[in-house]
């Protein structure tokens, strides 16, 4: 679908933010990027005019550090934008996703008095009707939300999570925006495509969305609560229904410090080595055993108890593991535990994550080549010693290097693997981070031998079989009635035609320019030679003033075309 100007005039209302995000990008140097979208029509005359002709190269710092700095600049959605981005290197390569990790979800708090005006809004009541007491200062305060502490009535400690005013209506404009600039993207940098902007605008409008739905964040927390209810080493947060909308949370506190404050687990009396296998092997049922799991479990969410519990907090993003991934993650422990890699080339090609064009016996062959020498060191190690999360985060990127199609749920596991691997050798140097992943994965590894699975999946592939012999004379009678009837279509896909179309269009168009600056030359020549229309002395000569503007008139576009001509690097 073509976009326009027409397409922006459409959203008026956010023309100013396009300016804004514009203004940012040219401020740090990504203005290439901006005359490719041709959003030129957005960038101030004056900053227009001093730029004419050349952007501001992309020198050091490098582009994916400018990059984080404008996304920082541009304010919530962006940043919420990185953090998504951060966690896929395979959209957007490792430099930049690295780059990214270093944002930061904080910014300045917003004025109390708002808070309350929000919660007065939302429950129809007054703070004192609901809350015993309520802390004017906040605790914290993030892109989406700011977090109070409080007392019920009843006497429940709670923490309020009070989301931003009008963040909602800022976000909407900003996937709007990024909506119509990933097609432009797609239409006018044809390369791009292999990022996929308008998927990553689909997953990253999908993800803030449910942060911004609090009810979602609620029915997280009640399902992690659930999963856990009896195991007596993790706290999960209850949750006040009666007090929560899409734009308030009441959450029972949790006392305690961050799991990475040494000093304060010690102060407390508690066993850090115990503290780290008890947040690891939640984490391990999270992902192995209930296939639902905090995707993001940095420090700030997880606290140390006095009473020695590991407590989990903000609930906002998630993740899902499926049976089948479950079962090749429980093959990738069996494959690196026997380091058979074969095996594991085996779960890519079975997961459907090889593309389908691809010649399978040599993606084996290269692909095993590569975990050989990256992974050779691993063959003279004990299972102790080995780098599990670090394993991972190699077959991820091998993957990602060889184009297979990695799920974001995967790779979702992988970040929270190495932040959790980072944190348990924090807290215990010598913690081994495959010793609390062993009982799930021989679990899921009997699971998968288990008589009724084994019986479940005959019946499918039974099933699947039956289908297809039912099917497939069907299918051949309808093809050879089309046959027949001269009703076969043939369906051609010109790679790179779009891209040809565009470049004869602009060739055409420049032909077509210069022909008007010619034929204006033309008569600007043919007017002072006639001296068509008034006219002025200059050095004792007498020249038509419509030819002479004429002639400036010309001239001016001719620079403009000859400039445009350079910028495209296409002399």
């Amino acid at each position: 679908m073509p976009f326009t100007f027409l397409s922006f005039r459409r959203t008026y209302r956010n023309v100013n933010r396009v300016r804004q995000i514009v203004n940012v990008l040219l401020k740090y140097g990504f203005g290439k990027i901006v005359d490719q979208l041709h959003l030129n029509r957005f960038v101030p005359f004056r900053k227009r005019l001093k730029t004419f002709g050349q952007w501001p190269p992309l020198k050091s710092p490098t582009a994916p550090e400018k990059l984080r700095m404008a996304f920082a600049e541009l304010g919530p959605s962006f940043i919420k934008l990185a953090q998504l981005l951060s966690t896929r290197p395979d959209l957007v390569t490792k430099p930049f996703a690295d780059e990214f990790k270093k944002l930061q979800d904080e910014v300045p708090p917003f004025p109390t008095e708002e808070a309350i005006r929000i919660i007065e809004s939302e429950f129809h009541l007054p703070p004192d009707q609901i809350f015993s007491s309520l802390d004017r200062k906040p605790v914290a305060a993030a892109s989406i939300a700011q977090v109070y502490t409080g007392k019920l009535l009843d006497g429940s400690d709670v923490i309020i999570k009070v989301q931003r005013p009008g963040i909602k209506d800022q976000i909407e404009t900003d996937i709007n925006i990024l909506t119509i600039a990933g097609q432009l993207m797609e239409k006018y940098i044809p390369e791009s495509v292999f990022f996929n902007p308008s998927g990553i605008v689909e997953e990253f409008s999908r993800t803030v969305r449910k942060e911004l739905d609090f009810t979602e964040e609620a029915r997280n927390c009640i399902r992690f609560r659930r999963n856990f209810e009896g195991n007596p080493d993790v706290s999960i947060p209850k949750i006040f229904s009666e007090f929560t909308t899409d734009r308030i949370l009441v959450m029972e506190k949790i006392e305690g410090v961050r799991i990475d404050d040494i000093e304060g687990i010690k102060r407390l009396g508690l066993d850090p080595k115990r503290l780290a296998r008890i947040g690891v092997d939640a984490y391990f049922k999270q992902v192995l055993d209930d296939g639902f799991f905090h995707a993001d479990p940095h420090a700030g969410n997880i606290f140390a108890m006095p009473d020695g519990r590991v407590g989990f907090m903000d609930f906002g993003i998630v993740g899902r593991v499926t049976p089948e991934l479950r079962e090749t993650m429980a093959n990738t422990f069996l494959a690196l535990i026997h380091k058979d890699f074969d095996k594991l080339i085996e779960q890519y090609v079975e997961l459907g994550l090889v593309p389908e064009h691809v010649d399978l016996e040599r993606f084996r062959k290269e692909f095993r080549s590569d975990l050989t020498d990256f992974l050779e060191p691993l063959y003279g190690l004990t299972l102790k010693e080995l780098n599990f999360a670090e394993y991972m985060d190699t077959v991820t990127h091998l993957a990602i290097k060889h184009k297979l199609k990695v799920p974001a749920d995967l790779i979702l596991v992988n970040k929270a693997m190495l932040i959790l691997e980072n944190l348990g050798r924090e807290i215990d140097p010598n913690f081994d981070f495959i010793a609390a992943a062993e009982p799930y994965a021989s679990k899921l590894i009997k699971e998968r031998i288990r008589p009724s699975r084994l019986y479940e999946r005959a019946r499918k592939n039974f099933m699947d079989v039956s289908d297809f012999f039912v099917l497939f004379p069907k299918q051949v009678q309808l093809i050879i009635r089309k046959i027949l009837k001269d009703d076969v279509h043939v369906k051609m896909t010109h790679i790179g035609m779009d891209r040809f179309i565009r470049d004869m269009d602009r060739s055409s168009n420049r032909i077509a320019f210069s022909m008007i600056i010619s034929a204006i030359l033309l008569s600007s020549a043919i007017m002072h030679a006639t001296g068509a229309g008034p006219t002025v002395t200059v050095f004792g000569s007498s020249i038509s003033i419509l030819g002479l503007s004429a002639f400036g008139f010309a001239f001016l576009l001719g620079i403009w075309l000859i400039i445009s001509i350079i910028r495209s690097g296409r002399l």
